[in-house]
């Protein structure tokens, strides 16, 4: 049983100008080494060699008819769409657990936080990691939110403003009490 040709196969014999050119040459209808050569501006060992190519990534079909070996698209050859050839090579994704490792690691190396990151994607990874460690309740007093982050970082109020900002925390005026409430969860 033949193998079908992955993706890359096709993608790099579609890669080339002059095998793109061959194939649309074909899709009017079938030829030999030397017309497409001499409609093209190539040689036909170019041509032979580009046709190999295309051959093996199953897009071009040979036969012999006396002399010559007459070129044609195969069939359905032009027929799966984008979704379908890389369907195959879609590679699983572990939801960013290596990248949030890698800038917890980079920015917090000891548990404490050496500086917010400039990008906000890492800064929201950061900000997150600090709020997954505080204990989930219903409603935080601004010193306990205080406290709990002193414990990565001095400047607290910059972290607290910041988890505002990336709407982790949310603020509330209560009875004269300032509540926070956690909306990552």
């Amino acid at each position: 049983m033949e193998e079908k040709p992955c993706a890359l196969q096709i993608f790099k014999a579609l890669g080339d100008e002059s095998r793109l050119r061959i194939v649309g040459m074909l899709t009017h209808g079938e030829a030999y080494v030397e017309l497409i050569a001499s409609r093209l501006g190539l040689t036909s060992a170019t041509v032979s060699h580009h046709l190999k190519k295309l051959e093996e990534a199953g897009l071009v079909e040979c036969h012999r008819t006396q002399f010559y070996m007459i070129y044609s698209l195969a069939e359905n050859a032009l027929s799966p769409t984008l979704a379908e050839l890389i369907k195959g090579a879609e590679q699983p994704f572990d939801d960013d657990v290596k990248y949030k490792t890698a800038v917890i690691e980079t920015f917090m190396p000891f548990g404490k936080l050496t500086q917010l990151p400039s990008q906000n994607k890492k800064r929201e990874v950061i900000l997150r990691h600090i709020l997954s460690q505080l204990k989930k309740k219903d409603a935080y007093t601004e010193s306990e939110i205080d406290e709990h982050i002193k414990r990565f970082h001095d400047d607290y109020c910059c972290i607290r403003r910041e988890m505002i900002s990336f709407g982790l925390l949310s603020r509330e005026h209560e009875s004269g009490v300032e509540l926070y409430h956690r909306t990552d969860v």
